[in-house]
């Protein structure tokens, strides 16, 4: 019983402490309540402070922004105002000066009829004068002034026909003295060395032994060579030499290549010798590209196409009476700027157009036609100015004159071409007979190439085996012999030599 109170006892005290437990769970919640609660509403209270501050800071600002707003309202205004005034004041002078210049003119118009009223009057009191005059007199106006011009002339003939003979000789002799010295001086600024070209091309052998491999068996190598380069091979007695003999400087040079290029490799055979002539073609190429560079750079002439900059180099192997045409071509543009400085032409235009004024001789013997016309369609072709060709299609007055600057390039053009030792007819004579003795061959229908060998003596015709059998081939040589008696005049005799030959190639593989 004891321990049944006991238990009841400690029961009762677990409630009794749970329920206090709670009561101070409830005290001390409370308690913590309240605390945040307080928190809350002061931060509740410093944010409202906070508001009213920012609030009370916005419309400050705003009534800043406003004060300023209209501050600069008010200096606009300010600022239209002036304007208006100023506006007005000069609307005011427009008026007035309006109103002067009214006036003035009026006052002009005034005058100006006072003054045709004037001169009316003084035009009807001449005519009057005249009048009386005439009847005086019995002479018209114009009578009497032919009567006056014709008794002065008669009385003063002699006189007047000394002092404008005199005034035409001095004038004669003053210009004549002045061009001397222009031409003296151009000269004297530019005096190029001339040399002819001659028609032969010596190359040296290091052995008399290798004119034995030049010619080859049966004299296969020196013919192919001929054959492919178009000139005549010539082998004698000459020590440490063979000549090369052609009236084509271009020709001659591939074959003096071909020749040394054959002589350094040692190889001397028929295939071999084709190989090393196409080479040799490809290096003068390059050789006519870097001459016509090179006179480019030497007059400073810019602007051209480097096509017609080629074209132009292809001159440094023409000849004209025996004239390099290139050298000719680049003094001929230093003596036109030369004489256009000294009397105020253009000289950068004569310069050009002296340069390009035998052009067309570049590919004379390729297109019918003077090298003059030749010339203007190249350089048409390439865009030149029309100036320019106007200058250089005049140089031998095939076209009128149109400016000073034509007249300057023709001056110059005599100027190189007539130089001590510049050309020589006979030589150029010579060059054109072999030049139409081609011409007359390749005329003839299958025709593949043609080569004046010898001095003129000798031309060699290839034709097209296909085209031309040895009967055809025959009579073609009779042919050509008959046009050439007909159409040339020559020396002594013409051989005319036609090979037909056929080449059957095949692999073995």
């Amino acid at each position: 019983m004891d321990y049944l109170g006991y238990i009841i006892a400690i029961v009762m005290a677990l409630a009794v402490g749970s329920f206090l437990g709670y009561l101070a769970r409830q005290t001390i919640a409370k308690k913590q309540l309240g605390t945040v609660e307080s928190k809350l509403n002061k931060m509740i209270e410093e944010a409202k402070q906070e508001a009213k501050e920012t609030l009370f800071k916005a419309k400050d600002k705003a009534v800043q922004i406003i004060e300023e707003a209209e501050k600069q309202e008010r200096e606009r205004k300010m600022q239209l105002l002036k304007m208006e005034e100023r506006l007005e004041k000069r609307e005011e002078n427009l008026d007035r000066k309006t109103e002067e210049a009214e006036r003035k003119i009026q006052d002009l118009t005034e005058k100006v009829e006072k003054v045709k009223q004037i001169k009316q009057e003084l035009e009807g009191f001449g005519q009057k004068q005249r009048e009386n005059l005439e009847r005086i007199s019995g002479l018209s106006q114009e009578d009497a002034k032919k009567e006056l011009l014709d008794l002065i002339e008669k009385e003063h003939q002699q006189v007047l026909l000394e002092r404008i003979k005199k005034l035409e000789d001095e004038g004669r002799q003053d210009l004549e003295k002045k061009a001397r010295n222009i031409i003296t001086l151009a000269m004297q600024r530019y005096a190029a060395s001339q040399a002819a070209e001659i028609s032969t091309t010596a190359v040296e052998l290091p052995s008399d032994d290798l004119k034995g491999r030049i010619i080859g068996k049966e004299g296969r190598n020196i013919k192919t060579l001929e054959k492919l380069t178009g000139v005549e091979v010539i082998v004698d007695d000459t020590p440490g030499a063979i000549v090369i003999s052609g009236f084509d400087p271009i020709r001659r040079q591939i074959a003096k290549l071909t020749l040394e290029k054959l002589i350094s490799d040692g190889r001397i055979q028929p295939a071999r010798i084709e190989e090393m002539v196409e080479k040799a073609k490809e290096e003068i190429g390059n050789k006519i590209q870097e001459a016509g560079e090179a006179a480019v750079y030497d007059t400073g002439v810019a602007g051209l196409d480097p096509k017609l900059i080629k074209i132009l180099g292809r001159l440094r192997f023409r000849t004209s009476y025996g004239q390099n045409v290139l050298l000719h071509s680049v003094e001929v543009a230093h003596l036109a700027a030369a004489i256009a400085s000294e009397i105020g032409a253009d000289a950068s235009l004569v310069k050009k157009a002296g340069l390009l004024h035998d052009i067309g001789k570049a590919i004379d013997h390729e297109i019918q036609g003077s090298h003059t016309e030749i010339g203007k369609m190249i350089l048409e072709k390439f865009n030149i100015s029309p100036d320019i060709i106007k200058a250089v299609v005049a140089h031998h007055e095939e076209y009128p004159h149109e400016s000073i600057e034509s007249v300057i390039v023709q001056v110059a053009d005599a100027i190189s071409g007539a130089r001590p030792g510049a050309r020589k007819d006979t030589l150029e004579a010579y060059l054109k007979r072999l030049e139409e003795l081609e011409k007359i061959a390749n005329s003839f229908e299958g025709v593949e190439k043609t080569f004046a060998i010898q001095a003129g003596r000798e031309i060699r015709v290839f034709v097209q085996p296909e085209k031309l059998d040895d009967l055809a081939a025959r009579k073609l040589a009779r042919q050509i012999a008959d046009r050439i008696q007909e159409e040339l005049k020559y020396p002594g005799e013409i051989k005319v030599n036609v090979i037909r030959e056929t080449r059957m190639i095949e692999y073995a593989r």
